[in-house]
């Protein structure tokens, strides 16, 4: 693992994401229960239609997933998932011009939904679920592997490190190395620091501030940080007031590297990442 490779490029399935520059991921929730938007956008003319609004503000990518991974969430089957998100994953593929990342860990969703068009597997588990290396390595798409321990049901139970950040790039470095023997290579992997999954607020902080040690991988980072608890625990703010929080954090995560944020408030994150680029751009 060095700092010495930088990439530029993203294949995602019949699209490339260029990342010489930041992007924005549009979160698409087609579950009953998600912690900020469950139910909203279950039906799928809905969720068509948030999409489209989410690509016409600026989204490159659109997350859509069909597993509540809030804490203490409860588990859906296999069908349950496919049901929720096959149909949606098909109609954007259809409709719009952009990378569709599938938010899942289980296998059939992996490999049907490579098949229905999807371009990314993001997988808060990292591919620990039997069988999901082999489907993600089978469908040729890239994978985000994200840190968590434990499941969303207990991961907020009692979390506890030593060295946080250290600790997330072990477990990190653990998966590519699986992923290596599966068949997946890193040019394909995208890595996520996994901020709010089996972490109290202080390892959220000390990881966001030291987050620049992951580039070592060499391998572009995803931040989600979108309307999470480690907003409402320093501004004491409900799940719907924390639009400013959320863009101080993405403004934070582009500056120290991300290439893709994970969001609910699109247009107003777009704004932020522009302009971020313009001054960067800048002689």
């Amino acid at each position: 693992m060095t700092d010495s490779f930088s990439p530029a490029r993203l294949s995602c399935g019949n699209r490339v994401l260029d990342l010489s520059r930041p992007h924005v991921m549009g979160i698409l929730n087609v579950t009953p229960d998600s912690f900020s938007d469950g139910g909203r956008f279950a039906e799928r003319d809905a969720a068509l239609r948030h999409a489209g609004a989410m690509v016409a503000a600026g989204a490159t990518l659109v997350d859509v997933g069909g597993e509540s991974t809030r804490p203490g969430a409860r588990s859906v089957s296999p069908t349950e998932e496919l049901e929720r998100v096959a149909p949606i994953v098909e109609a954007i593929a259809r409709e719009l011009d952009v990378v569709i990342s599938v938010d899942t860990s289980t296998p059939a969703v992996i490999r049907e939904c490579a098949r229905l068009g999807a371009g990314l597997i993001n997988d808060v588990r990292s591919l620990r679920r039997d069988g999901a290396l082999d489907a993600a390595a089978d469908s040729g798409l890239p994978v985000c592997l994200m840190h968590m321990l434990g499941e969303p049901g207990d991961m907020q139970d009692d979390p506890r490190y030593a060295d946080v950040t250290a600790e997330v790039g072990e477990f990190l470095a653990g998966r590519m190395a699986a992923c290596a023997a599966a068949g997946i290579p890193a040019e394909r992997i995208v890595l996520d620091p996994g901020f709010g999954f089996a972490k109290a607020l202080e390892h959220n902080l000390s990881l966001f501030k030291h987050m620049q040690q992951l580039q070592r991988f060499g391998r572009p980072l995803l931040v989600g940080v979108s309307r999470k608890s480690m907003i409402g625990g320093v501004l004491g703010r409900g799940i719907d007031e924390r639009l400013y929080g959320s863009l101080a954090l993405a403004a934070l995560a582009v500056g120290k590297g991300a290439q893709i944020v994970r969001v609910h408030d699109v247009a107003e994150t777009v704004d932020v990442v522009r302009m971020i680029a313009a001054v960067q751009a800048a002689e």
